[in-house]
């Protein structure tokens, strides 16, 4: 039987738009974004854990732009009945339930993950992270080999990945939504929906970005941080500059129909990561866990094996 047994979490309560002051919302201390050598300050993310054997590394699943830890709930249910282990799902800073915070570069995210995975007992830990949370896998494995016991970036490099993504132009499209007061849920969603579908034809892709959209006082607004989300989403888009590798196992877990990681990166992949393993899994987009989850959950396992 599983069991919650850790949870931490901020209400919605206060996040607001953009256009509204924050007070009220969890927002973190200004801090470096990690150049001139100062370590940027970590802000409490929000996480829930599954209980498992404790003499095995854990599980730590890194969601992507506008994700949230519930992206993995299947995943890493089916994962601790699998293999016994240890379970983490967690929310990057300015996403979900944790706290806002106006740096949003890689070097924090990774310095978040430092002070929370050694607080929960898991470390060393196995990584998986997809897209931006598979930078922010691959930052920390490299800054801090001895915490990740074994790494998976899900169809994601450490290189920059402008040229492939869409996610400036989703912003743009987030921000520009206009949702009168007061009306119900459904009605919020639908008109959300109508006025990002004159910009991202994809159903599936407006049905994911609208998972953002919460209820404040009567208002709907996004959850997600779009104000340090759009100020540094050139620092999310690329990658920053390494020179040591790391010497642990590593997978490279590719989308067939994605062309996030073109072969134009293997060699940079084989530089910071020289004992990876590249897998593709047929038929998957971007979101390989959401495209084909049995095979994904057969990559991990058999990556485990």
């Amino acid at each position: 039987m599983l069991r919650w047994v850790r949870a931490w979490g901020l209400p919605h309560r206060g996040l607001g738009p953009p256009r509204l002051s924050f007070s009220g919302v969890p927002v973190a201390p200004s801090s470096s974004s990690g150049r001139g050598g100062a370590e940027p300050r970590p802000v409490p993310l929000s996480y829930k854990l599954l209980d498992g054997e404790a003499a095995r590394p854990a599980l730590v699943f890194l969601h992507g732009l506008f994700g949230c830890k519930t992206n993995f709930n299947s995943v890493a249910k089916a994962l601790a009945q699998q293999t016994g282990r240890r379970v983490l799902t967690v929310d990057a800073r300015n996403h979900g339930d944790s706290p806002h915070s106006s740096d949003m570069s890689y070097e924090a995210m990774s310095q978040d993950l430092q002070d929370l995975l050694p607080q929960l007992d898991l470390v060393p830990c196995v990584l998986i992270g997809h897209s931006m949370g598979g930078k922010t896998a691959m930052l920390l494995a490299l800054q801090r080999p001895e915490l990740v016991e074994r790494l998976i970036a899900v169809d994601i490099s450490p290189v920059e990945t402008t040229s492939s993504s869409d996610f400036p132009t989703y912003m743009a499209a987030m921000r520009a939504i206009d949702i009168p007061d007061e009306v119900s849920r459904s009605c919020a969603r639908k008109l959300a929906d109508e006025q990002l579908s004159t910009v991202i034809q994809d159903m599936a892709v407006r049905q994911f970005l609208l998972t953002n959209l919460v209820e404040v006082d009567g208002r709907f607004v996004w959850r997600v941080n779009l104000d340090a989300l759009a100020q540094h989403v050139d620092k999310i888009m690329a990658f920053p500059p390494q020179q040591e590798s790391y010497p642990g196992p590593t997978l490279f877990l590719l989308g067939g129909n994605s062309q996030f990681v073109p072969p134009s990166h293997h060699s940079e992949i084989r530089r910071l990561f020289p004992r990876a393993q590249m897998q593709t899994v047929p038929n998957a987009g971007h979101w390989i866990h959401a495209d084909r989850p049995q095979d994904f959950l057969a990559a991990i396992r058999g990556f485990l094996a």
